[in-house]
């Protein structure tokens, strides 16, 4: 049918093409006077247009689109449907409208938490556990497996890595190979400007298959946050006329230091901070309970904050504007996942994609004194977000980035998909891990998980696939989970979690069911629970280093 309205139309079409401009003299007389080898063509060409497009929904793919943001050092209760006071309407809406995580698990530090999320595997077993400085190894990447499946990918962001994506399954790459950078130019110093607070300033930089080191942006106008994002819509434009499904892997620098954003967004958040920690604090944990996120059985951990009014008024102004920049980066974060989710709105792909927002650790206490000058939130400085607003940042648990208690491991997890999530705007307290993205993702891609890739053999997947969790909330987690990095070192095997900080400390055993803050040690009470779950957890730690190593 369709082939025999082409040729008509090809046959029809010099015809109409000598008779419009005819028709136009003609109707300039005759307005109701219509010419029909003209009008043909028209509602020919509408038919050719309408079954074609049907054409192109029957040949498309109905498997979701997988668009997964990672931020970079964010605190559990910082986001708005979290508990925060930031402003981030954008993803309290997906939360809404989908699945909050109360109990989801990164590995308490930067490249180890990607590597995992990467690869479905512990970051001890691709050579990640200690450096960062290794090339991927025993493991195949989301990209290469997706890929191979099918779906065209992209990745917009940081990687802490070694490796140039493009080698790892990705079409397409733009961002911060490194670890950190300075968000409003990575590079030299550009005429006219201040010279830009930097760590290092070789860090290196990819598009596609090219690399700075350093990168200079040339336009005054570069925001990590807004560029990262600029070119992940340009590369969804790109799949328009596509039929296969997409997977973009968006991975924000923001908040992590230096901590550097636009006036106009700190502007928003002036004053907000300034009755201080504790009372940002309580604040928040009160919100938390009443979004019903945390039940009336938690309790909030001690402070580890020096009390407001012993700091000075010079110490408790410079705190402030250090909050307001921070929270002034996770509003423009959001911003800038609202241009995301407007992207695929139009493209009429939202319903049929798997949007999954998530932190790759912690927020953090550490502090980087690098010289500098300006005001804090400027190019010219670097600063850190500290200790006593990152105890705020994880409410209501202890500890930070580094630890392996919950407010080291323990992220904000929304995941979003119209098309198939069942009673949405739902918490599930199902303790998923970043180990967990490779099996799920293959499940919704319906990929396979090879023995090899490029030739090379792979380990199994460690993780578990959460899919189920889009249904029901009676999901319980298959198996243990397991960290380790730097002095900490934890277990979770159902409701118990045993963690330590330091190979000389002493086990703490919590309950996580009845305890979810880590506030009550049950080792003494239990020591045959801790003794068997400590030689699992060694026996874990023997078998991961002994592949990688």
């Amino acid at each position: 049918m369709l082939f025999i309205l082409i040729l008509w139309i090809k046959t029809h079409l010099y015809i109409a093409y000598f008779t419009i401009i005819d028709d136009i003299q003609i109707s300039k007389l005759h307005p109701m006077k219509i010419n029909l080898p003209s009008c043909c063509l028209f509602a020919g060409t509408a038919l050719l247009v309408s079954c074609q497009t049907a054409d192109d929904d029957k040949n498309k793919d109905n498997r979701p689109n997988i668009v997964l943001i990672l931020a970079d050092d964010m605190g559990y209760s910082d986001l708005g449907c979290y508990g925060g006071e930031i402003e981030t309407p954008h993803l309290d809406s997906l939360a809404n409208q989908g699945i909050r995580f109360t109990q989801f698990y990164n590995t308490s530090k930067c490249f180890p938490s990607r590597a995992s999320l990467l690869t479905g595997l512990y970051a001890q077993q691709v050579g990640f556990g200690r450096n960062h400085t290794n090339t991927i190894a025993n493991g195949a990447t989301l990209g290469q497996i997706l890929r191979n499946a099918g779906y065209t990918t992209f990745w917009s962001g940081k990687h802490h890595g070694i490796q140039n994506p493009v080698t790892l399954g990705f079409d397409h790459y733009y961002g911060l190979r490194d670890g950190a950078c300075n968000h409003f130019n990575p590079g030299n110093q550009r005429p006219g400007e201040g010279v830009p607070a930097q760590k290092r300033a070789n860090r290196v930089w990819c598009i596609d298959s090219m690399e700075y080191q350093p990168y200079t942006p040339p336009s005054d106008d570069f925001y990590t946050t807004d560029y990262f994002t600029r070119y992940a819509l340009e590369w969804l434009d790109e799949t328009k006329e596509d039929t296969n499904p997409f997977f973009l892997y968006l991975a924000y620098t923001a908040p992590h230091d230096p901590l550097m954003a636009w006036p106009e967004d700190i502007q928003k958040y002036k004053g907000k901070y300034s009755a201080g920690y504790d009372q940002i604090r309580k604040q928040r944990f009160a919100k938390q309970k009443e979004l019903g996120l945390i039940y009336e059985n938690y309790e909030l951990t001690e402070p580890t904050y020096t009390p407001w009014n012993e700091l000075s008024k010079e110490t408790q102004a410079e705190e402030e504007r250090t909050m307001e920049v921070y929270a002034a980066m996770i509003d423009r974060l959001d911003q800038n996942i609202g241009k995301v989710i407007h992207k695929l709105r139009t493209m009429n792909e939202l319903e049929n994609t798997v949007v999954i927002f998530v932190s790759d650790n912690g927020s953090s206490a550490e502090v980087v004194n690098i010289p500098g000058y300006g005001e804090i939130g400027e190019m010219t400085r670097w600063t850190s977000l500290g200790p006593h607003w990152a105890n705020v940042s994880n409410t209501p648990f202890k500890f930070y980035k580094n630890y392996s208690y919950e407010g080291g491991i323990n992220t904000p997890c929304i995941i979003y998909w119209p098309e198939g999530i069942k009673n949405p705007g739902r918490f599930t307290e199902y303790s998923g891990h970043f180990v967990d993205f490779m099996p799920t993702f293959v499940e919704l891609a319906e990929a396979d998980y090879p023995e090899k890739i490029n030739e090379m053999p792979i380990l199994p997947m460690e993780g578990r696939s959460f899919a189920g969790v889009f249904e029901s909330d009676t999901l319980d987690r298959d198996g243990s989970l397991y960290w380790e990095w730097g002095k900490g070192q934890a277990m979770r095997k159902k409701e118990w979690k045993l963690v330590r900080n330091g190979l000389d400390q002493p086990w703490h055993l919590y309950n996580m069911k009845e305890d979810p803050t880590e506030s009550e040690n049950m080792a003494t009470q239990y020591p045959v629970v801790v003794g068997n779950m400590e030689v699992e957890y060694k026996q874990w730690l023997a078998r991961v280093y002994s592949i990688s190593e």
